[in-house]
């Protein structure tokens, strides 16, 4: 049995996970092997985040006030809750993989930056590009005007030797004419 001390330890630490997270979300792992569960914490834990597995009225009592109380009081069943403390996307994006695999992973309403999402949004969020993928996409899409660039210097130092002249000036050009079909 669990003591008067422990549930307001349990009760001051959710309320400062609720406080601090980018985004929580509401899942399920009953019914998933200790491995499964095990691993599923891994994930969302190198995602910047963590997965509190407890009784829904402590989760009710750690919500009073803040912006989570519509959705952590009153809840019925089992559901543990995923707290994304920086990227967001990649929490969101563990549980979704994880419940693709294992049918007893649900990924429920969630909040993401206090902004209540329902199951669709959130199913969305974790769909999106991790940030890695993005910030690679940013990357070529920022080096794509360079590598053209440096694609073209290069032809024209080719052609310039195939021609056999010192300057890009002195190469001959002809024009293509194509072909009337």
């Amino acid at each position: 049995m669990i003591t008067r001390a422990q549930k307001d330890a349990v009760i001051a630490d959710l309320r400062d996970k609720i406080e601090n997270s980018q985004a929580l979300f509401l899942t399920n792992v009953i019914g998933i092997e200790a491995n499964q569960a095990v691993e599923l914490r891994k994930t969302i834990r190198e995602a910047k985040g963590g997965l509190i597995v407890t009784r829904n009225s402590l989760f009710g009592k750690a919500a009073e006030g803040t912006y989570a109380e519509e959705l952590l009081t009153g809840l019925k069943g089992t559901n543990a809750v995923a707290f994304a403390f920086e990227d967001a996307p990649g929490v969101a994006k563990a549980i979704y993989e994880s419940s693709k695999a294992l049918e007893a992973i649900t990924l429920g309403k969630g909040f993401l930056n206090q902004e209540l999402l329902d199951e669709g949004r959130v199913s969305a969020l974790a769909q999106l590009p991790s940030r890695d993928e993005m910030l690679g996409t940013l990357l070529a899409t920022f080096q794509a005007p360079v590598s053209s660039l440096a694609r073209l210097v290069n032809a024209i130092k080719d052609e310039c030797e195939t021609q056999g002249v010192d300057k890009a000036a002195d190469l001959k050009v002809e024009a293509k004419v194509e072909a009337e079909a």
